[in-house]
Formats: C-alpha cells, sequence, structure tokens
C-alpha cells in the first residue's frame, strides 16, 4: 500500500511541474504583447522616462532561463515593479461626443495562463490608469490621422544575436497590435502570426534570412498598401533589370499588357499579348504559390498584380530562360533584361512617354477621361468639351492626380457625404474614433446630367478607391471592371536603419458603415480582360461599359 502511495504521489507531483512548464515560444509571445502594453500604457514608459528598448534587451536573458510559469510571471510583475507605482486616476473620463470603434480592440490577454493573477491585476490596473499625456514613442500625423513613429531604436540589430532579433520584431508587432485600423480583417489571427514567426526569427542569423522572416511577418496582415524595402550595403548594391513590358496574370499564364522599351522587346519577338508560361524553368502556377508568404495584398487580384510585377524584373546580371507558348507551341529564349538606368534607360523612356489623351470624345457622344494623366489645371477644359455628353467614362485603373473635388463638384447637384474613417486613439491605443468623414458637391444647377460610368481594376488602390467613392454620390454612377485592390486611407510608413515598411494607417468606409479595406470597391458590371481580347488589342473593359451605356445593359 506505503509503494501504490508513493507511486501516485510521484505521478502527481510530476504532472503538477509539468503543467507548470512554459515553451520558448509561449515565453516571448507573452513577452511581446507585455513590453508593447507597457510601452504605450505605462505613465513612466509611454512618457518616455526609461529606455524601453533596451529594458527589453536586458530583461530577455531573465525571460529564457525561467522554466515555469511561475518564475516566468515573478520576472514580468518584478519588471512592472521596478518601473515605480502608478498613480491612481480611474475613471478616466470620455468625451460625449466621441465614438469608439471596437472591432481592433482586445485585451482579454491580460488573462493569459501562464500569467499569475497578481499580474493579471497589475495590467489590468495600468489600463484603467493608463497614460493621458503625449506619446513618446508614436505621434498623430497632423491633418492625416494616421501615425509616425519617433524615438525609437531603428537601427538593424544584430544578426547573430537573438534578443537583438525579437526587438525589432516586438517593435513591428505591437506597431500593427495597436495601430494598424484594419488588423481585424486579417486572414489569420495577429497573435497566431506572432507564435509562428518566432521561431522563424530565432533561427534567422544573418541578413538576409531575418529580412526574408520580416517579409513574412510583413505579408501576414493583408493590406496592398504594405510593402517591404530592405536597403542594400552601398559596398555591393543589388542590380535591378526589368522585362522590357508590363504583363497580366490570367489563367496561370502572364500575357505581355504594354510595351515599355520598343527595341528590346522586337529583338526578342515580343509584342502585346505574348504569352509567358515559365520563368527560369518555373511555371508561373509554381511562382504564385511560392511567392504568397512574402507579397502582402488585401485580394488575390491585387498579389497577383504584385506578383507580375516582381516576377518582371530581376536581381543579377544574369540571362533570363523564358519559356512562350506562340502559335500553339512552347518556346524558350534566354533573355538579357536591362536596367531602367542603364545604356538602354532611353529605351525605356520611349515606352513611358507615349502619349496619353487626358480626355476625349468618343464615338456616339460619349466623353473618356483619363484619371491618371489629367490634372487639376485641365478640369475646366474637360468640363467644357464634355459637359453636353449623354456619358462620361473615367477611367480609373490607374492612380488619380487629386482631381477628385474638381469632378465630384461637377458631378453633384448637392453636397453629399461619400466617407467616414476611424482614427488611431492614442490616449487609449487599439481602440479607433470615428471620423465625421468626408462630403463633396455644393447646390449645383449647372451640374451633369448624363451617364456616370468608372472603369476599375486591381490597379485602383487608395486614392482611386476614394475617388470611386466619391464619384458614386452621382446618382448615375455605375462602376465597371473588377475587385480594386481593397487598400484605402493614409498611409502610416516606418523607415528603420536596414529597411522600410508601411500600412494603411485609417480605417476607410462608406456613410452607412460598409468596409472598403480588402474588399475595395465593387463594381456594378464585372468584366475581366481576357487572353484572347489583349491580343486582339481590344479594351474588354472600356467596351463593356460603351455597351452599357448604349443598351442600359
Amino acid at each position: 500500500m506505503k509503494k501504490i502511495t508513493l507511486l501516485l504521489f510521484i505521478i502527481f507531483s510530476q504532472t503538477i511541474f509539468s503543467a507548470g512548464k512554459i515553451t520558448e515560444t509561449e515565453k516571448l509571445s507573452a513577452t511581446c504583447k507585455v513590453w508593447g502594453f507597457l510601452k504605450y500604457y505605462h505613465p513612466k514608459v509611454a512618457g518616455g522616462e526609461v529606455n524601453w528598448n533596451d529594458q527589453l534587451v536586458e530583461k530577455l536573458p531573465k525571460i529564457e532561463k525561467a522554466q515555469t510559469k511561475e518564475e516566468f510571471s515573478l520576472i514580468l510583475e518584478n519588471w512592472i515593479d521596478d518601473l515605480g507605482p502608478v498613480k491612481e486616476t480611474a475613471p478616466i473620463a470620455v468625451p460625449k461626443d466621441v465614438k469608439f470603434f471596437d472591432k481592433n480592440f482586445d485585451l482579454s490577454w491580460f488573462n493569459n495562463k501562464l500569467f499569475s493573477k497578481r499580474l493579471s491585476k497589475k495590467l489590468k490596473f495600468i489600463e484603467d490608469n493608463r497614460f493621458q499625456g503625449e506619446q513618446f514613442y508614436i505621434y498623430g500625423v497632423e491633418n492625416a490621422g494616421n501615425v509616425g513613429l519617433r524615438n525609437e531604436n531603428l537601427k538593424h540589430p544584430d544578426f547573430t544575436y537573438k534578443n537583438s532579433k525579437l526587438r525589432m520584431v516586438f517593435m513591428y508587432w505591437n506597431l500593427v497590435e495597436y495601430f494598424f485600423p484594419d488588423k481585424y480583417l486579417m486572414d489569420q489571427k495577429w497573435d497566431i502570426t506572432l507564435e509562428k514567426i518566432i521561431p522563424l526569427v530565432i533561427k534567422a542569423d544573418n541578413q538576409d534570412d531575418f529580412y526574408e522572416v520580416m517579409r513574412k511577418l510583413v505579408s501576414k496582415i493583408n493590406d496592398s498598401h504594405t510593402e517591404f524595402y530592405a536597403y542594400t550595403n552601398a559596398a555591393t548594391p543589388k542590380i535591378r533589370n526589368y522585362f522590357p513590358g508590363y504583363g497580366k496574370i490570367i489563367d496561370d499564364k502572364l500575357i505581355v499588357t504594354e510595351i515599355l522599351a520598343d527595341s528590346l522587346a522586337q529583338a526578342d519577338d515580343i509584342k502585346v499579348g505574348t504569352v509567358i508560361t515559365k520563368i527560369n524553368d518555373k511555371t508561373i502556377e509554381e511562382l504564385i504559390a511560392e511567392n504568397r508568404d512574402f507579397i502582402c495584398a488585401s485580394n488575390e487580384p491585387k498579389y497577383l498584380d504584385k506578383l507580375a510585377e516582381k516576377i518582371l524584373r530581376s536581381y543579377t546580371d544574369d540571362k533570363i530562360k523564358v519559356e512562350f507558348f506562340k502559335n500553339d507551341n512552347y518556346e524558350t529564349k534566354t533573355m538579357v533584361w536591362y536596367n531602367y538606368h542603364d545604356s538602354h534607360r532611353n529605351e525605356f523612356k520611349k515606352g513611358a512617354r507615349k502619349k496619353k489623351e487626358k480626355f476625349k470624345l468618343l464615338d456616339h457622344n460619349i466623353g473618356y477621361v483619363d484619371m491618371g494623366v489629367i490634372g487639376v489645371k485641365n478640369i475646366p477644359d474637360m468640363i467644357e468639351a464634355l459637359k453636353n455628353t449623354k456619358a462620361i467614362v473615367f477611367d480609373m485603373r490607374n492612380y488619380p492626380k487629386g482631381t477628385f473635388e474638381a469632378i465630384g463638384n461637377f458631378l453633384n447637384p448637392q453636397e453629399k457625404k461619400f466617407a467616414i474613417y476611424t482614427h488611431p486613439d492614442l490616449s487609449y491605443p487599439g481602440r479607433y474614433k470615428w471620423s465625421e468623414g468626408t462630403s463633396i458637391g455644393f447646390d449645383n444647377k449647372e451640374y451633369y446630367k448624363g451617364k456616370v460610368v468608372i472603369l476599375l481594376n486591381e490597379k485602383a488602390q487608395s486614392q482611386a478607391e476614394w475617388t470611386a467613392m466619391c464619384f458614386q454620390t452621382a446618382g448615375n454612377t455605375t462602376i465597371v471592371g473588377s475587385q480594386t485592390s481593397g487598400a484605402d486611407g493614409n498611409v502610416s510608413i516606418f523607415d528603420f536603419e536596414g529597411f522600410n515598411t508601411q500600412f494603411s494607417g485609417i480605417g476607410v468606409y462608406y456613410p452607412d458603415g460598409r468596409e472598403t479595406q480588402r474588399i475595395g470597391i465593387i463594381p456594378d458590371i464585372e468584366i475581366k480582360p481576357t487572353i484572347k481580347g489583349i491580343q486582339e488589342g481590344k479594351d474588354e473593359v472600356l467596351d463593356r461599359a460603351i455597351l452599357f451605356i448604349e443598351t442600359g445593359k
């Protein structure tokens, strides 16, 4: 009986000990959250009285040694206590006219199973008595509503030192956690992304591997505004060479849509409509699959658009093997791609300089405006030329030049609101405040009476999407085309020493609260270019718009 009792005691003791164990990823993930929370909430840290980045690097070795949840929790408790007492100021008054947006806000991790009750209570007390002054590490961009960085240690990490790399990752993760307005729309919960990225950060022992991990982290926020630019060493600059044309991915093939350098393209018999099936022995389908972790996009059309741009440039002087599909046969060529800035720059400039008309009159009294080239100074002439047409097609498969107000006023008989926004609340990080929004138009008896048609596709991003929302206020507007980029609003830019990245800085919604992030502007008539149409030189989207204008269908 004594032996059985002793055996049960040993098993029970081992179970208790095992239950208190904690993995490295669990420790580091929880530390990242606590560190980031204190950075923006604790009066002493958010007020800039301590060097919070250095403190993280100093504390990580102690955290690494913690074997149990109890040991880990005690380290965090002592860290908070070392900052000194937090003055009790609760309840903090909230202005009556402020309407909060809380889909991003979640501090439920205070009750993490790894934390003692004392630690959870300390965190909650700091939330209730949070810093209310001017944030030391973050600021609101004037007249924009998004955020910028200041007083940060932005130097690139020592890639062989784990804690230095973690500091950079923790900094970025918390920027997104508290100041990315569309966090709630990510495919993968941001907490899970942190847990998955930490082991990869630890393994990355050189600059290239670390930047690859950062690209994977950045790509998970699903925002077409987001890019990741790693700076190169000035002593060994990277070469960037280009295929002599632009392309679009359709049905797992890359179709040439525009020639950038005529003679270079002619040398390899490349023309608009040429079909590319492989680059350096990889099919387009394989390239689509292998780049998903490295390109950030709000939706699939924009991902394919960004990918097409990426795979048509090269970072070496090596010749590129390209497989084409021509006349029902596959043909492989070894091509030389050139830099825009080398001896062939004039060839690329010629392609870029091909003149585009700002506006024109099409057949059957239909106006056409290229929103990518028309400027504010051209609007009076455009209005005078097209005001008596039966319809105007505004081609916004591009990036407009700030002409929304002049054109929006022309299209509307009265003032109408077209967008509302969410802005980060720096006094309560993680929460957002609704703005009153933006309106267009005035009492205008001379407004345009014809049909308004807007052409959109995945190239339409940010200002293009916002301008489309503005033009939709005209009651006779029809959207023709396909899903847009799904990234609207001002951009928050973060310029680290080794890399630069950015994300959408404010939330953008229709006045009735409908989302635009990731969804984009939804077409009333969906139409996409086909390989056959491109090869025949057709603009199938414009053709469909004209058909609608003529038939109403």
